[in-house]
């Protein structure tokens, strides 16, 4: 137990470099190009295999000498097209990136930084290490663009349990928390589109400004949203994104909207789908216009399997100070390794990062967002202690 921490304390240089590089030449979704082989010369400097898989992922493997379990720890890899501000909440950050129109502003620097770690701590000690450790780095979670392909690596492989970090603003940095259920929100990404026909804003009359009908669409879903699903089971609703017309003077063709709404309950979560389809297909018919939905996606909830997130709470505390471990409440962020884990049973931990006297805290896709490194060796803590147990 003395060795393990030992080595895990040798090795905050090394995390931070590397967080900090991954920090400054950030690539969104599905151009990882760059990531992936600077995590490939890194894993070859190791001497870890490795291979790619379809995409930019790819999946490391830790090799133990001695029989156990198959178990998979999974980072993602991806930036958000976010424009960084060089100042978090109170200062200069240490490092901002250096790919203008792209950021690390939900902490994926952090998780590769602390998979790549967790890889190199293991590999020293394989002629110790019972069964196999699979690392998996997952492209474009952003957009839940790589899930698929990390399964399909893994599937010919006897995996027997997953487990995956993710860095939060809303707890300290120094602590991690590992709970049993539901520990981040399912998702319901939706996009509608209405379709009229132009013509000139002076006479909407020998026009259809499907921008009516989408304006309508929004509001009554609102209402809708609020009286016709359950109040103890909340479902929540943003748009983010609106996409209408090119000049003030020209009633344009079509009108889209993009957003989604975000739930711990299932069947909740679908019948806010099923409302989205009929406020949406009724607004349009009510203005003589047409609507389509180009965008669809479901993703279920995080929940924790029970002996997985009992077993890691117990290993931790058996390695290392018991007092790292916290209490925090779920989260209604949304996550690709729900897919992971719905093949596999396995739990996904919160590593904190908030310290507010440094300036970590900003809300997770936020320019200031920042982190206090700190924390990165907990987390590296709490992936040994899945490996290990």
């Amino acid at each position: 137990m003395g060795k393990i921490e030992d080595l895990v304390q040798q090795q905050e240089e090394y995390v931070i470099g590397l967080r900090r590089y991954f920090h400054s030449y950030p690539e969104v979704s599905h151009r990882e190009f760059g990531t992936r082989k600077r995590i490939m010369e890194e894993l070859d400097r190791l001497g870890i295999p490795y291979e790619p898989v379809e995409g930019t992922g790819l999946i490391a493997r830790v090799v133990g000498k001695l029989p156990g379990k198959h178990r998979v720890i999974r980072s993602d890899i991806d930036a958000l097209p976010v424009t960084e501000d060089a100042y978090n909440l109170r200062q200069k950050k240490v490092c901002i990136s250096k790919n203008i129109g792209a950021c690390h502003a939900c902490g994926h620097d952090c998780h590769m930084a602390m998979l790549l770690t967790t890889l190199k701590i293991l590999n020293e000690m394989k002629d110790e290490l019972h069964g196999t450790i699979y690392g998996t780095f997952e492209e474009a979670e952003e957009m839940l663009g790589g899930w698929k392909q990390e399964l399909a690596g893994l599937k010919k492989y006897p995996i027997d349990e997953c487990f995956a970090l993710h860095v939060y603003y809303h707890l300290d940095a120094g602590k991690v928390n590992i709970a049993v259920g539901p520990r981040m929100s399912g998702a319901a990404f939706i996009g509608v589109t209405f379709h009229g026909r132009s013509g000139h804003i002076s006479r909407p009359d020998q026009a259809l400004n499907p921008i009516i009908p989408l304006a309508h669409f929004i509001t009554e879903l609102n209402s809708v949203y609020n009286n016709r699903l359950a109040v103890d089971h909340p479902v929540t609703l943003g748009f983010g994104q609106i996409v209408a017309g090119t000049a003030n003077n020209v009633i344009p063709d079509e009108a889209s909207v993009y957003g989604s709404s975000r739930f711990f309950d299932v069947e909740e979560g679908k019948k806010a789908s099923e409302l989205i389809h009929r406020v949406a297909k009724n607004t349009a018919d009510s203005f003589g216009c047409t609507v389509d939905f180009p965008l669809e996606q479901f993703l279920y909830p995080v929940v924790n399997d029970e002996k997985v997130a009992l077993s890691v709470q117990e290993k931790f505390g058996e390695l290392f100070d018991g007092n790292m471990l916290s209490e925090c409440e779920p989260w209604y962020a949304s996550e690709s390794f729900a897919n992971v884990m719905r093949t596999y049973p396995g739990a996904l931990g919160f590593v904190g990062i908030r310290n507010e006297e440094l300036g970590s805290g900003a809300l997770h896709h936020n320019s200031h967002f920042d982190v206090d490194e700190k924390g990165l060796l907990v987390g590296v803590r709490t992936e040994l202690a899945f490996a290990l147990k």
